[in-house]
C-alpha cells in the first residue's frame, strides 16, 4: 500500500512540475538546470544529493515565493532522473507587523507546490524562539507578540534625537538571530539558499551591524558585503543578540533546546544571478500557479521589509507634528515627496506614483488616514500613538538626557514629576501613579526603562556605512538629509 501511494504522490509531483515548468521561459530553464548543477557540486556530487539538505526563507514576499518556486523545480527534476533527490526546509519567521496577506501568501505558495505532503519538504515557523511545523492560519502567540514588542521598543529607543529615524531595526536582529538558529536546528542543515540581490544582502548586514551596535553588541567584525560573510558575522555578535537590552528579562529561550545542534555546519549558496527574467515577466508564474496576490504599493514604497508604508508616513507625521512643531499634514506630505523622488528614480510606472498622491497626498482623507494608521500600530505592534510618540524623543537613554524636552513638547504637566522619573529610572521606589504613567506612555515596564537610562550612547557608525545606505537607495548623501538618512534602507 506504501509503495503503491509513494508511486501515486511521486506521479502527482511530475504532473505539478510539467505545468510549474510551463510557466517557465527558455532562460529560466536554462537557469534551472545551472541551479541543478550548483546544488549538486555542492553536495558533493549526485550520490550525496539525497543526504544534502537546504534551507529557504519564505517570508509571503514577491521574491521569496518565486525562489521557493525555482528550488522546488529543481528538486523534483532531480528526482524524476535519480534515485534521490535533496531535501529542503522551509522556514517562516513570525514577527508583529507581518501582514495577514503576506501569510496567505506563504500558504498559498506552499499549498500550490505541494509542500504540505512531501517527507522531503520540512515546512517551519519560528515564533518566540520555538520552531514548530506551520499550521496555517496561526497568528503570531500572544507571548511572541509581546517579546517582539518590547523588543522592538528596546531597540527603537536606542537612538539620539537628531539621529536616522531607523525605528524598526529590531527587524534585523530578529531575523538574524533567525537565519542563524533555524540552520542549526533538528540536525542542522547542510546549506542556506537566498536569492537576495549582493545590494540587498549587503545592506541587510550593515543594517545588522547598525542595530547591533544599538543592542549594545560589540563586534570588530567588518558588517561584509555578502551573505558569504553572515554567519560569521553571527558567531561574532552571539547567539542571543538581546543579552544586553533585556538582561535576560522576558525573552524565551530557543526551544526545543534539545532539537539543535551544537555547531552549524551550513555554508552559503547565492542564486541571485539564477532569477534571469525581469519581475514582469514572473506575474503569470507568480499569480496563476503560486496563487500570489500582490500588493505592488507596499512592494515597491516600503522602505523595509519590517514596516508598511502607512506606518512609515504616519511616524513621520508625528515626528513634523510633535518633534519639530510643524503639523501631521506637513510630515506625510515630506514622506510622499521623498516616496515619489525614490519611485521615479527607479523608473516605476507612473499609475503606482499616481496610488500613491491618491492614497497620502489628498488633504481630505488625511483625518482618516491617520486614524487607520494609528489603528494598524495598535493592531500589528501594539503600540499606541502615544508610545510611539515617546519613540521618537527616546527620552530615557543616557541618564534621561531627553527627558525634559520630551516633557515639555507631550506631558507639560509632568514636569514637576521630574525628579521622581529619575529616581524611578535609577532603581527606586516611586509612587504607583507615577511607575502607571511611565509604562503607560512608554510601553515598557520600569525594569526595562532603567536599562536604558543606564545606557550610553550608540557608537557611531562605522565610516562608509552611510554610503553603504544611500547606495541600496539609488541617491546620494546630499539628496537627503540626516534626519532621513536610515530611511528607505532595505527595500525589497
Amino acid at each position: 500500500m506504501t509503495l503503491i501511494h509513494d508511486q501515486a504522490m511521486n506521479y502527482v509531483y511530475q504532473q505539478m512540475l510539467q505545468r510549474l515548468l510551463s510557466f517557465f521561459s527558455r532562460a529560466e530553464r536554462t537557469a534551472l538546470q545551472l541551479l541543478i548543477q550548483r546544488l549538486v557540486v555542492s553536495a558533493g556530487g549526485m550520490e550525496h544529493i539525497g543526504d544534502y539538505k537546504v534551507l529557504a526563507v519564505q517570508s509571503g514576499s514577491r521574491d521569496s515565493c518565486y525562489t521557493l518556486a525555482l528550488l522546488r523545480a529543481a528538486q523534483l527534476s532531480i528526482a524524476g532522473r535519480a534515485p534521490a533527490t535533496f531535501q529542503l526546509r522551509v522556514a517562516s519567521l513570525r514577527m508583529n507587523g507581518v501582514s495577514a496577506a503576506a501569510q496567505d501568501n506563504i500558504h498559498r505558495c506552499n499549498s500550490a507546490l505541494f509542500f504540505y505532503d512531501d517527507p522531503r519538504i520540512e515546512v517551519v515557523v519560528a515564533d518566540n524562539r520555538e520552531v514548530f511545523p506551520l499550521i496555517h492560519p496561526t497568528p503570531i502567540s500572544e507571548a511572541g507578540r509581546e517579546a517582539h514588542r518590547l523588543n522592538q521598543l528596546m531597540v527603537g529607543h536606542r537612538r539620539t534625537l537628531g539621529g536616522p529615524l531607523d525605528l524598526w531595526d529590531d527587524g534585523y536582529l530578529a531575523t538574524a538571530e533567525f537565519y542563524g538558529q533555524i540552520a542549526r536546528w533538528d540536525r542542522g542543515v547542510d546549506a542556506f539558499v537566498c536569492s537576495d540581490t549582493p545590494r540587498q544582502q549587503k545592506q541587510f548586514l550593515h543594517g545588522l551591524k547598525r542595530a547591533a551596535a544599538k543592542a549594545g553588541l560589540k563586534t570588530s567584525r567588518p558588517a561584509g558585503n555578502g551573505f558569504e560573510d553572515l554567519y560569521a558575522v553571527l558567531d561574532d555578535l552571539g547567539s542571543d543578540l538581546y543579552r544586553s537590552l533585556s538582561g535576560g528579562q522576558g525573552q524565551a529561550q530557543w526551544r526545543p533546546a534539545d532539537h539543535f545542534e551544537a555547531c552549524r555546519r551550513s555554508t552559503f549558496i547565492d542564486i541571485h544571478d539564477m532569477l534571469v527574467s525581469n519581475r514582469e515577466e514572473r506575474w503569470p508564474l507568480l499569480t496563476e500557479f503560486l496563487g500570489f496576490q500582490p500588493d505592488e504599493l507596499t512592494a515597491q514604497l516600503s522602505e523595509n521589509e519590517f514596516v508598511s508604508p502607512t506606518l512609515s508616513a504616519h511616524v513621520r507625521g508625528l515626528q513634523a507634528c510633535f518633534v519639530h512643531g510643524g503639523s501631521y499634514e506637513s510630515g506625510v506630505a515630506e514622506y510622499l515627496q521623498r516616496a515619489l523622488v525614490m519611485m521615479r528614480r527607479k523608473r516605476l510606472p507612473e499609475r503606482l506614483c499616481e496610488q500613491v498622491v491618491e492614497v497620502f497626498g489628498n488633504p481630505a482623507r488625511l483625518s482618516d488616514q491617520r486614524a487607520l494608521a494609528a489603528a494598524e500600530a495598535q493592531r500589528s505592534l501594539g503600540l499606541s500613538e502615544a508610545q510611539l510618540v515617546c519613540l521618537l524623543f527616546a527620552p530615557f537613554v543616557e541618564n534621561g538626557a531627553g527627558l525634559e524636552r520630551f516633557l515639555r513638547q507631550c506631558h507639560p504637566g509632568m514636569l514637576v514629576a521630574m525628579p521622581d522619573l529619575h529616581r524611578a529610572m535609577q532603581g527606586n521606589p516611586v509612587s504607583e501613579q507615577i511607575a502607571q504613567w511611565m509604562v503607560e506612555v512608554s510601553g515598557l515596564p520600569v525594569s526595562l526603562i532603567g536599562r536604558l537610562y543606564r545606557m550610553g550612547p550608540v557608537p557611531a557608525l562605522e565610516p562608509g556605512l552611510n554610503d553603504a545606505l544611500f547606495d541600496e537607495m539609488g541617491a546620494k548623501p546630499g539628496d537627503c538629509d540626516a534626519a532621513v538618512a536610515g530611511e528607505w534602507s532595505a527595500g525589497r
